[in-house]
């Protein structure tokens, strides 16, 4: 079979098949520049890599390698789905209008993989700031039980979908206020909080393919999205600011992504009410999806919710 007789995906097929340019030309009977020539074209028109087994543009093992204590989780995804939602800062007695949003999308995609992306548990009485005047806050019980319930809620409607939960600085809370005072417990069953979440597995980071990744926060501000993605050369999505935004940036590399998931709270909520002294909050509520073609990010899609048991998608509102 010569070159002329392979259409684009044949190419990409046979590519991610062999991955070395010698032993493809040998296949299909060209020259080595030819394959070469072949694979430029193709990714420069198609904005996509065809990494070498062995060029220093294939760092694919390195990023989705688990790390000592999973500090970072990887998928290989060809072609999927993946629903990412941060900064739910769980309370009792409350389901948003954002979260009855996210069952929906989930039910009607059926993505691969969701990421709850930090900051589920919110911690009040467990945070190293000082309580507020006499602010009525939930018990660590109380929210863990809220946590676990909406959890739970997710749960039953992913049917099969790994469930990866990337930490956040409020979840962290959890841990760090037992170690601290604590310390000897270490190792008891309960004094973690994957404990309570058996069917979510923590990490800090979550890869998809060698070009995306999923964590809580890096840079700051209303910015964040397109200075993380700017910094890390690589497509990156983040919580943490409550701002819901896609910022694509194009470089010599091609399109990346920066992706910031909004809050899955209630941005009104009582656990945002002290600490802001009821300020207005530019914050959006909802969360992101993400499809991969060909191993590659597409554009992201954004659900933001626009009024009380209404939210928006594809330029139409939807009912909860």
């Amino acid at each position: 079979m010569k070159n002329y007789y392979l259409t684009d995906d044949q190419f990409i097929d046979e590519w991610l098949k062999i991955g070395s340019p010698q032993k493809f030309a040998e296949k299909h009977g060209m020259s080595v520049r030819s394959v070469y020539n072949r694979r430029r074209v193709i990714e420069t028109r198609l904005k996509m890599d065809l990494p070498t087994l062995n060029d220093g543009r294939c760092s694919t093992m390195k990023k989705l390698q688990q790390t000592p204590g999973h500090a970072r989780r990887g998928i290989e995804m060809e072609k999927g789905r993946v629903v990412v939602f941060s900064d739910a800062h769980f309370w009792p007695d409350e389901v948003t209008t954002a979260y009855k949003a996210l069952l929906l999308i989930i039910k009607e995609f059926r993505p691969k993989v969701i990421v709850a992306n930090g900051d589920m548990f919110d911690g009040s009485q467990a945070s190293r700031h000082a309580r507020i005047g006499w602010e009525k806050t939930p018990t660590v019980k109380e929210e863990l039980q809220a946590c676990q319930e909406m959890m739970g809620g997710i749960e039953a409607v992913a049917k099969g979908a790994e469930l990866i939960w990337t930490l956040g600085n409020h979840d962290a809370r959890f841990e760090t206020f037992l170690s601290a005072q604590m310390g000897t417990y270490e190792g008891v069953a309960g004094f973690t909080l994957k404990d309570h979440f058996p069917m979510w597995k923590p990490c800090w980071s979550f890869w998809v393919n060698e070009d995306t990744c999923i964590k809580h926060r890096w840079k700051g501000g209303f910015g964040a999205g397109r200075a993380n993605s700017l910094n890390s050369g690589v497509n990156m999505i983040t919580g943490h600011t409550h701002n819901l935004a896609v910022q694509p940036i194009t470089d010599y590399n091609g399109t990346r992504y920066g992706v910031q998931t909004g809050c899955l709270a209630n941005i009104h909520g009582e656990q945002f009410m002290a600490y802001t002294e009821d300020n207005p909050k530019d914050w959006r509520e909802g969360f992101a999806l993400l499809s991969f073609e060909r191993g590659r990010l597409m554009l992201p899609e954004l659900i933001q919710v626009c009024g009380e048991d209404e939210f928006e998608f594809r330029g139409c509102i939807n009912q909860v």
